[in-house]
């Protein structure tokens, strides 16, 4: 038997997850290990003023 051919006797492996749940879990990997962003230094501190009511 050359190296090409499958010996059928084998079992083939079958993924057991969807990719709709690996995607899922990938992006929530992402952002979990993901730090926060850095506040912008020119929106930091000014907060809308309101009047009081």
């Amino acid at each position: 038997m050359s190296a090409t051919e499958r010996d059928e006797s084998t079992p083939r492996a079958v993924s057991a997850v969807p990719m709709r749940d690996l995607l899922a879990a990938c992006a929530a990997a992402n952002a979990i290990s993901t730090p926060p962003r850095v506040p912008d230094p020119e929106t930091v501190g000014r907060t809308p003023h309101r009047e009081a009511a």
